[in-house]
């Protein structure tokens, strides 16, 4: 056992390994199969998934994806790569970084094997979601833990008898040092346009209005996170809004909602607007596709001009937020390392 080398894993929630349906359809099967996501009964729901869902959805998303693969493959996969590998340079020898998706490949259980493999005992698990919420933070805690113990329910069959030392990272939506990192972003974009935008739209990603009321505090902590980003920004009330975008389904959603705003943003005067999503830092389907071009679309159709609406990238592996990450590893490892070595990987950003 190595007690001296902290093993860290990189959480996100996952993309289909080709923008074909064949790859498509089971990605969405495990997504849509966790009852995080979906909490309806699975005797309702599954035959509903199964019987229409999976026959007809996978098809539309792989004609999605294929706007938007990248050469080295899925935007989400190359982005999160850069991000393990820009945080094992910066974090350096006494940390090993690796990437784990909750429902696609490289998996949790992935993961955990190659820290195990090294003989690591503590790991750190890094859920990339700043605001909390049970469709994703949780989704990510209960893959981590049965990947960690060894099992894949809590009545299935133990595979592991030794298991490792878990630390998760909390929320960090209102951590100064997250929202320096997106001020900084923002400002490179609006500094490379020809004209500074007249509006600004923060979209977070949504979830259904009842899961809020029965205790999911994410509606609370992406409206803190853009207030403080606003603030950060000094953007008048006026000149910017938060908004809530993906919603799936039949029910009521948080809102306001993302494509209702765009296509009223023309209508209200607005000429030059520019979106971002603080919730999502890696560019995926939701950024590149949904707000890039189905974005521009809405606005077009509200009668705007579709190129005038500008899309900032997310964080990826920017360095203000590499180094961020850093900090909160470095934060959260502190008594398993020495304190020179935690000390020393606390990196802020530039």
């Amino acid at each position: 056992m190595n007690q001296s080398l902290i093993g860290v894993i990189l959480a996100q929630i996952g993309t289909p390994d080709a923008p074909s349906a064949k790859a498509v359809r089971p990605y969405l099967k495990r997504f849509l199969s966790d009852r995080r996501i979906i909490d309806y009964p699975p005797l309702l729901w599954q035959p509903l998934l199964r019987g229409i869902i999976l026959r007809t959805r996978p098809r539309r998303s792989a004609k999605l994806y294929q706007e938007i693969w990248m050469e080295e493959g899925s935007p989400l996969l190359v982005h999160s790569r850069a991000q393990q590998n820009a945080l094992q340079i910066l974090l350096g020898s006494s940390y090993q970084v690796e990437l784990g998706l909750a429902y696609s490949e490289p998996g949790m259980s992935e993961a955990f094997r190659k820290l195990e493999a090294a003989g690591i005992t503590r790991i750190i698990v890094l859920p990339l979601f700043p605001q909390y919420s049970s469709t994703t933070t949780a989704s990510v805690y209960e893959a981590a833990s049965f990947a960690a113990l060894g099992r894949h329910s809590r009545s299935g069959q133990v595979s592991k008898r030794f298991v490792p030392a878990l630390r998760y990272v909390e929320a960090y939506h209102d951590a100064p040092d997250y929202i320096a990192a997106m001020r900084s972003l923002l400002l490179r974009q609006i500094r490379a346009m020809s004209e500074e935008p007249d509006y600004y739209v923060l979209s977070f990603h949504g979830i259904p209005r009842r899961y809020a009321e029965t205790g999911d505090p994410y509606p609370q902590q992406c409206q803190e996170t853009a207030r403080l980003l606003a603030e950060a920004m000094k953007w008048p009330p006026e000149r910017w809004q938060l908004s809530f975008q993906s919603r799936f389904g039949p029910e009521t959603w948080v809102g306001p909602s993302t494509a209702d705003t765009l296509k009223e943003l023309s209508g209200r005067g607005i000429r030059r607007p520019l979106i971002f999503s603080p919730g999502l830092v890696t560019d995926c389907l939701e950024t590149l596709h949904e707000l890039a071009v189905e974005g521009r679309e809405l606005f077009a159709a509200g009668g705007g001009a579709a190129e005038n609406l500008e899309v900032a990238p997310c964080l990826n592996d920017t360095e203000e937020w590499i180094s961020f990450l850093a900090g909160l590893i470095s934060d959260t490892a502190r008594g398993w390392l020495p304190s020179a070595v935690t000390e020393k990987t606390a990196v802020q950003p530039v």
